[in-house]
């Protein structure tokens, strides 16, 4: 089910579960070199934020990306327990992007 279709869910809402989601990734994987260059380049931070159609698929996302141990965090809204945003850290490009080519950008 799409969250914008649930009631607290505006726009303004999802963008704060995508930041909530980044802070902890950043956080959590913060000793990694990768995420180290990143916080050291302010001015060339670069992030997309993708659509992804429900909870089935973020959580099906979430179990590819750990079956290939690509670090992430995928944010939990509680008390509801549902899983609203998933973030990866810092990665080349290229490492990462073929588990993201079938999502659109989040418009």
């Amino acid at each position: 089910m799409d969250l914008l279709g649930k009631p607290g869910f505006s726009v303004g809402a999802l963008i704060t579960q995508g930041a909530h989601a980044a802070v902890a990734a950043i956080h959590k994987y913060q000793s990694c070199e990768e995420t180290k260059a990143y916080l050291n380049d302010l001015d060339s931070m670069h992030k997309i934020t993708l659509a992804i159609p429900d909870e089935t698929s973020i959580k099906e996302l979430s179990d590819t990306l750990n079956s290939a141990r690509i670090d992430h965090y995928l944010w939990m809204e509680m008390p509801e327990n549902i899983p609203t945003a998933l973030a990866i850290r810092p990665y080349p490009k290229e490492f990462v992007k073929d588990y993201f080519t079938k999502l659109k950008l989040f418009k």
